[in-house]
């Protein structure tokens, strides 16, 4: 063994150790995990409740100066980019060490009914219809500008995850597992994550029962079948499994290794949908409708049409504030139509983004293998890159608009956004190409087949970067 190999064996074995100990201690340290925990809950509840019921900040007001704004820089500017961010880097440690919903319906399912879960609550198309009806309803309320729209919509979420506790918990988070609305792009970008806990089989099988001890048992709050765990995608992080019959150990592994290994091993349509109609194709039509000269002339359109035909009620504003955005004393209002084009246009977006994608990996699914249909759900893994940088990037765009109106202006911003576009869309292309290795040994069919995924990559990044980049 040369001297570099035996210097990067050691290196490894020293970040194995380390990681192995952190693991260790996040499972002898619950107690303080929980303290953390009920912390979170209080600032988060303080900053989704008390901005709702004062009044709107005035144009002078700062971030530093006024709850409101303040409420909505830490929860839209730094709070939830971040979050994602986090999934990517170390799991979903922030579901199970941080997140004020899983240790509200955590405590309250320890004081509940505990029924048997309901068979409608498991249905997995749950984590992208929440995902979708709650991106929606949030431009239609505009949540991003306005407390209480987040009042209704992170506090309805939260009060949903205690009545779910309540009925079916059994001490478990199911809310978190099923019915969570970001549950789902948790779990896919946790996928990315360099570091899981990993299960030994070996190590599982050759445990021994203690004798004189008694017999270890885990609580794994997102009901996560340990035994035979393989990725990071379901669990949440919390390290109340580590060192489990001496089998569980938090490690280090490839970025790349769940998708390409794990991941097309299950067949989930329902997840390919999140990924490219909801992660890439309604999330970039949500963020893109405000400002896109398309929503204007089909919104124009439609009003001519109606005052041409003497129907004017759909361009008032009728609706209160719950339902559409109504505030006249701001000057933002919306009314029936222009709720409606708002719908139109994000579903519309949706459909032909992801339409485009999918029609991208079926082609290139039938070029890598007969069995087309799962290869293309399993190529479909790979874009979650490309979807999650997506999605990060709309989220910290309002960051810098907040920043910007305290003065405080980046000129790097777009360069520094086409890198990581760029980087995302490579990310992607070279998962694809992994992923066609595990259904095609042939060299020129794998290339073959990646000139569609290209084309659906490109796709993905022009719809995020046309609404940078105008």
């Amino acid at each position: 063994m040369t001297l570099a190999h035996s210097g990067t064996h050691e290196r490894d074995a020293a970040i194995d150790r380390a990681l192995s100990r952190a693991g260790t201690w996040l499972q002898q340290h619950q107690r303080s995990i929980q303290n953390v925990q009920w912390a979170v809950v209080g600032i988060y509840l303080f900053l989704v409740a008390v901005p709702a019921f004062l009044p709107l900040p005035e144009g002078t007001a700062h971030i530093w100066t006024n709850v409101t704004l303040f409420s909505q820089f830490a929860f839209w500017g730094l709070w939830w980019p971040f979050v994602l961010l986090s999934m990517i880097l170390v799991g979903r440690m922030w579901c199970g060490i941080l997140c004020p919903e899983g240790a509200l319906t955590e405590a309250v399912s320890r004081k509940g009914h505990g029924y048997a879960v309901p068979r409608w609550v498991t249905w997995r198309g749950w984590p992208f219809v929440a995902f979708a009806l709650t991106t929606i309803y949030g431009q239609m309320v505009s949540v991003y500008q306005y407390p209480r729209p987040v009042l209704i919509v992170l506090g309805g979420s939260t009060i949903g995850a205690m009545i779910v506790g309540y009925f079916w918990g059994r001490t478990k988070r199911v809310w978190c597992r099923y019915l969570c609305p970001v549950t789902g792009v948790f779990e896919v970008l946790s996928k990315l994550a360099p570091v899981y806990f990993r299960v030994d089989q070996l190590a599982w099988d050759a445990w021994i029962k203690p004798k004189s001890a008694d017999i270890p048992h885990v609580n794994c709050a997102p009901l996560v079948p340990l035994k035979t765990m393989q990725g990071s995608s379901l669990c949440h992080m919390c390290g109340r499994c580590s060192g489990f019959r001496g089998a569980i150990t938090l490690s280090r592994r490839s970025p790349n290794y769940e998708i390409v290994n794990v991941a097309g091993t299950k067949y989930r349509p329902w997840q390919s949908a999140l990924i490219i109609f909801g992660m890439i194709g309604l999330a970039a039509g949500a963020f893109h409708w405000s400002g896109s000269a398309i929503y204007v002339a089909i919104k124009q359109f439609l009003a001519e049409a109606l005052i041409n035909h003497d129907i004017v009620w759909p361009l008032e504003p009728h609706l209160p504030w719950w339902i559409l955005t109504n505030y006249p004393e701001q000057n933002d209002v919306l009314s029936i139509l222009d709720g409606a084009v708002l719908i139109g246009f994000i579903i519309g977006m949706s459909v032909l983004v992801g339409g485009a994608i999918s029609a991208c990996l079926a082609l290139a699914g039938r070029m890598a293998s007969r069995n087309w249909v799962h290869v293309a759900h399993h190529m479909a893994q790979g874009f979650i890159p490309i979807a999650g940088c997506g999605v990060f990037l709309g989220l910290s765009a309002l960051t810098f608009t907040m920043l910007k109106s305290e003065g405080v202006v980046l000129s790097f911003l777009l360069p520094l956004r086409m890198a990581l576009l760029g980087g995302a869309t490579l990310w992607t292309l070279v998962l694809c190409w992994q992923i066609t290795g595990v259904h095609q040994r042939a060299w020129a069919l794998r290339a073959l087949a990646m000139l569609p995924i290209s084309a659906g990559a490109l796709t993905a990044f022009v719809s995020w970067a046309s609404l940078f980049w105008k």
